[in-house]
């Protein structure tokens, strides 16, 4: 059975990703890059992880112009990266162009959005005038996705058995703010363990500093695994 288990490499260069990696087997997890790495180190880093073997969910949340999207997506694919995701914030319209370049290039990579930021709370969604409570924006936004014919949503565990029910079996639930029990929540609100998670119907766990953090990555990842099966 394939890991449901994505490690986000919150590193700040290729070398000290390079160094973390080296430890990992492509068969018992996925890799995430972000922003930081990839705006340091760059498409040739995430190439060299393909390469390696790892099925790489590239996070780098597009909004823009359609066009634009569109095409930044077109070339994630090129990649030939695994997943990417898009904010659903930016509208049917950009969601729907995002996809017609993955088809017309033939692509199989997953294409997913992101709803409210798991870093969000009430009173942060307040402050920039969204009154909706967190849990109803986030149905609003997956639905959306879902009628853009994406193929899933980022969003939080503890919305899951919500967005599982309303949206079907087949959708994938991605869900970062996952800490195993005992460990510190970090800068994240609304967070789940990673059992709690596989129970509440998600497809795939992101777990970031927990793991690249950890005295010893590797038990970390195996008791994710097999909460996770």
């Amino acid at each position: 059975m394939s890991s449901k288990l994505i490690i986000a490499l919150d590193f700040s260069n290729a070398e000290l990703a390079n160094n973390f990696v080296k430890q990992l087997s492509p068969s018992d997890c996925k890799l995430k890059v972000g922003f930081e790495l990839f705006v340091n180190s760059g498409p040739d880093f995430v190439k060299h992880l393909v390469d390696l073997g790892y099925d790489i969910f590239l996070d780098l949340k597009f909004h823009d112009i359609p066009n634009t999207v569109a095409s930044a997506c077109q070339s994630a694919a090129e990649l030939g990266v695994w997943m990417m995701n898009v904010h659903a914030s930016g509208g049917n319209v950009m969601m729907n162009a995002a996809k017609q370049a993955l088809d017309n290039c033939n692509s199989s990579a997953k294409l997913i959005a992101v709803t409210v930021l798991t870093s969000m709370d009430q009173a942060q969604l307040e402050s920039i005038n969204i009154l909706e409570k967190p849990q109803d924006r986030v149905k609003h936004l997956a639905q959306l996705t879902k009628n853009s014919s994406l193929d899933g949503v980022v969003c939080s565990a503890q919305e899951a058995t919500l967005l599982r029910k309303q949206l079907g079996d087949d959708f994938l639930l991605v869900t970062p703010g996952i800490r195993p029990k005992g460990m510190n929540a970090g800068d994240q609100k609304r967070i789940m363990t990673p059992n709690d998670a596989y129970q509440a119907g998600v497809s795939y766990i992101v777990v970031g500093r927990p793991i690249t953090q950890a005295e010893n990555p590797l038990v970390v990842i195996d008791q994710i695994n097999n909460d996770t099966t």
